[in-house]
């Protein structure tokens, strides 16, 4: 009999371990259930931190742009209207008279102006190719272009600024060899 009590007392505690065994494998589970959720949640809250940091960063970018154009515009008012100061900015081949030299300096603001709109997304592509075919019907504007061709031609060959001059000059080559004087339509809308 003591090994009948013996074996019921074990088959007792047997189930009880198993179920001590199951109730923590269960507890783990749902533990690890828990924790992918938790690590699931904090990756996606560092994602949205990496894409609003990055916005900010956007942003920055955005500010920075137009304080750089703000800037530029003083310098170049200033030297509109001082002589003295334009002469600083004389970088041309030859000589350029100062009525010329400051009709350029403004050229130069109008030119880096429509790029700076471009740059911030306050304009597309097609419209500044609309903008700039408009501009190209200035002779002084066409004039300071082809001055400045050698200033163009150290620029970084992907930056935007390139790219932008390459299409303007591209342009140019357009509305000269176009057979009609609709110069609205003339040239090849970028993509």
């Amino acid at each position: 009999m003591t090994t009948q009590k013996f074996g019921i007392r074990g088959a007792g505690s047997a189930a009880a371990g198993l179920a001590l065994t199951v109730g923590t494998v269960s507890t783990l589970i749902a533990q690890h259930h828990q924790l992918k959720k938790l690590r699931l949640r904090l990756e996606r809250r560092e994602q949205a931190d990496r894409s609003e940091q990055a916005g900010r960063s956007e942003q920055q970018r955005h500010v920075d742009l137009a304080n750089q154009q703000r800037l530029q515009w003083e310098l170049l008012s200033k030297a509109m209207e001082d002589p003295a100061l334009a002469a600083v900015l004389d970088t041309y081949e030859g000589f350029v008279p100062p009525a010329k030299h400051r009709q350029f300096l403004f050229a130069n603001a109008l030119y880096t102006n429509a790029l700076l709109a471009y740059r911030l997304g306050n304009v597309s592509r097609m419209e500044l190719f609309g903008h700039l075919r408009g501009t190209l019907q200035n002779p002084i504007f066409r004039e300071y272009w082809k001055v400045t061709r050698s200033a163009r031609a150290s620029l970084e060959e992907g930056s935007v600024e390139a790219q932008v001059g390459r299409m303007v000059d591209h342009l140019i080559h357009e509305l000269d060899e176009a057979d009609t004087e609709e110069w609205w339509v003339v040239g090849t809308p970028p993509e």
